[in-house]
């Protein structure tokens, strides 16, 4: 894929700096001169890029704020790379290129539990002459407290040369809510500049900083700055927060670039079942300016090592599936590990807690982990194992009564007891068909991925109850949810049975897999079984209906992929033949609906279906409606999974955005590179 391929084409929002639920920050619209920087949540986490070029103002990013009076610089393309983000902006004989560079290289755990940005703005000359430059960022004290006025303090790390600014609330109550769209109120944000540079810092009132430097191209050298009188500790948050500025000549042949390192430390970032956890990175006690401190000691090796990455990467998705499929998934790559945080439990053994953005904020949602899977089996399976764990361990402990398997373990970041429905009280509004087989297809995929028995051995029982459950309910489910909940309850769900056949199947080899081979046999001769009476049931002409129930309907069968993936062969091919002859007349101009109800569509459900012949064409043919969408949807959200695909629009103004479950668009890099 060429640059201008990459800079051509728009995106739903730039991600900017993106590491876990609550440090997630982009730019929602076409024009990062021109539009504010936001929380996912479309909340305000302000962030201001201001230049003055031979004396004359510019605004390079965010939109025209009090104080920051300038003329935007012209956006001259950009590129969106699963790991980086670059903005170039040209104005008065120079161009500014921005990078933000979150290094979440997935098969290094250490590197990715860093909750650190790599800022770096590259000057250059477009005219070959020479530029007295100087640059300045702010960024908001709603980055640490949210929205709200909230009384705040500021202060300064130093370690060696490395010193960095910080800023968070004056009261500190970690952990103390939880919910969906909400900013974090506790920890603290840092920035820190390159050490050795010219640039200066400084904590103030925005109007007075931003005022200092279109002025003089600089800022002072002091802290506390407001416009009447100096700052009193502790301020209230509104108007307020760290700046930086640097002096900067570019010439012919010449570039000069300024750098900062953002970062945030939680403190306390999770609860799980009542014990505090703090982050990965700082399991130990490291300090948070001890993490700045390595991320600049580290800084040349890990862009080194994220260019190579990304250019691999590309490149396996180019082979995948084409350019559309290349832009789709470094859309999603970031994305999907920015719904998650990782932990470390008290007995060393790895957590990574996923959070339901943009639908209820539940906490380790089993049909979200199902959907973002094949990003994990793909490029670490640790993550994975790391997720379904903490899933077996809440059913096994007693705290989970039901036979049937959870939806969630709480609402991020309190992983103390599930959220969804009737929580762990009632059966009302469970989705006991769905979770139990996505546990048994998830379980039984890491085992044939890895080879490794270590949660099976911990937990076969628990998932013998689950099998169980799915030989007294699975064949022809009874009204109740699946995680497509927001169409409601459905009785003779054809999909689900799917499901519930495939987590069969998927039992069968984890009781092959430790010895147990006549339950192995019995298990698979069940749901061999079953597939013939699927047919019988779910068919309809020439394809298969939406419920059993229901003459005349159709859906989306995007659970059969499994069948694929896990190497079971239960499902003749015909059916996914027939399958993909249907969903080819029922496309719209943004691609195919889930079903017969609606012209909504998901996103990952759509790719998978598109996977389900394993034929290219049908792939490609598939989804090329999806980069309509990209190019034209109304919505500037972060990667949105469910939309219409008549008008392009979310379902009921709002739909699902910033999802982990975008992670499922690298199902066919899975189909792809597995082997057998």
């Amino acid at each position: 894929m060429t640059e201008a391929e990459l800079s051509s084409h728009r995106v739903p929002a730039f991600p900017l700096v993106v590491h876990d639920p609550f440090f997630s920050v982009w730019t929602m619209g076409d024009d990062v001169a021109q539009a504010a920087t936001k929380h996912w949540t479309g909340k305000a986490q302000g962030m201001t890029g201001l230049a003055r070029i031979d004396g004359k103002p510019y605004r390079f990013l965010g939109e025209p704020r009090r104080g920051a009076e300038a003329t935007a610089m012209r956006q001259a393309g950009h590129e969106i790379t699963p790991l980086r983000t670059i903005v170039r902006l040209e104005a008065g004989g120079v161009r500014i290129e921005l990078a933000f560079t979150s290094p979440l290289i997935p098969e290094d755990v250490e590197l990715l539990g860093r909750p650190l940005t790599y800022l770096d703005a590259a000057v250059s000359s477009t005219d070959g002459q020479g530029h007295a430059v100087e640059l300045y960022f702010d960024f908001g004290s709603e980055w640490a407290v949210g929205e709200g006025e909230t009384e705040i303090v500021w202060g300064r790390h130093r370690s060696g040369e490395v010193e960095a600014l910080y800023l968070g609330a004056a009261s500190q109550r970690p952990l103390w809510r939880s919910g969906d769209e909400v900013q974090i109120d506790w920890g603290y944000f840092y920035a820190s500049a390159e050490p050795g540079s010219a640039t200066r810092s400084s904590f103030g009132e925005f109007r007075t900083l931003r005022a200092a430097f279109l002025e003089a191209g600089s800022i002072p050298e002091e802290d506390d700055l407001r416009e009447a009188r100096p700052l009193r500790m502790p301020a209230f948050s509104q108007g307020r927060g760290l700046a930086f500025a640097q002096s900067l000549t570019v010439g012919v042949g010449s570039a000069t670039e300024m750098r900062l390192v953002l970062a945030y430390d939680q403190v306390w970032a999770a609860s799980y079942f009542d014990r505090r956890l703090r982050p990965f990175w700082g399991r130990s006690g490291e300090s948070a300016i001890g993490l700045v401190a390595t991320g600049w000691a580290e800084r040349d090796t890990v862009l080194a090592r994220v260019a190579a990455y990304d250019a691999q990467l590309t490149e396996r998705l180019l082979k995948a599936g084409g350019p559309l499929y290349a832009r789709l998934g470094a859309l999603a790559f970031r994305q999907c590990l920015g719904g998650h945080g990782l932990f470390e439990d008290i007995d060393g053994r790895l957590l990574h807690f996923s959070k339901e953005n943009s639908s209820n904020g539940s906490m380790g949602t089993i049909d979200v982990l199902y959907p973002a899977s094949p990003f994990f089996l793909l490029f670490n399976p640790a993550l994975l194992e790391a997720q379904l764990q903490p899933v077996c361990f809440y059913a096994a402990s007693g705290r989970w009564p039901f036979k049937f398997a959870p939806h969630d373990l709480g609402r991020y970041p309190l992983a103390n007891g599930q959220n969804y429905g009737g929580g762990d009280r009632t059966t009302l509004d469970q989705m006991p068909v769905e979770e139990c087989g996505n546990m048994l297809i998830l379980v039984a995929a890491l085992l044939k991925r890895t080879g490794k028995l270590d949660l099976v051995d911990a937990y076969f029982d628990v998932l013998q109850t689950w099998a169980d459950y799915l030989l007294d309910h699975g064949l022809d489910p009874e009204n109740q949810l699946c995680t497509d909940d927001f169409a409601g309850h459905m009785p003779h769900n054809a999909n689900l049975s799917i499901k519930a056949i495939l987590g069969l199947g998927g039992f069968a080899q984890i009781c092959a897999a430790v010895g147990r081979t006549e339950d192995a046999e019995r298990h698979l001769a069940t749901a061999r079984d079953w597939v013939r009476q699927w047919q019988a049931k779910a068919g309809d002409g020439q394809a298969y209906r939406l419920g059993f129930d229901q003459p005349g309907s159709w859906s989306q069968k995007y659970n059969l992929i499994w069948d694929r993936i896990l190497g079971l062969g239960l499902f003749p091919a015909e059916i996914a033949t027939a399958e993909m002859a249907h969903y080819r007349g029922k496309l719209n101009r943004y691609g195919l609906p889930l079903d017969s109800r609606e012209t909504y569509t998901k996103l990952d459900w759509l790719v998978w279906s598109a996977c389900l012949t394993g034929v290219q064409q049908d792939f490609d043919d598939m989804l090329a409606p999806v980069g309509s969408w990209l190019d034209a949807a109304p919505a500037r959200v972060p990667l949105s999974d469910w939309y219409d695909t008549q008008s392009g629009l979310q379902p009921h103004d709002h739909g699902f955005f910033a999802r982990s479950v975008v992670g499922g668009v690298f199902i066919k890099l899975l189909l792809d590179e597995l082997p057998g």
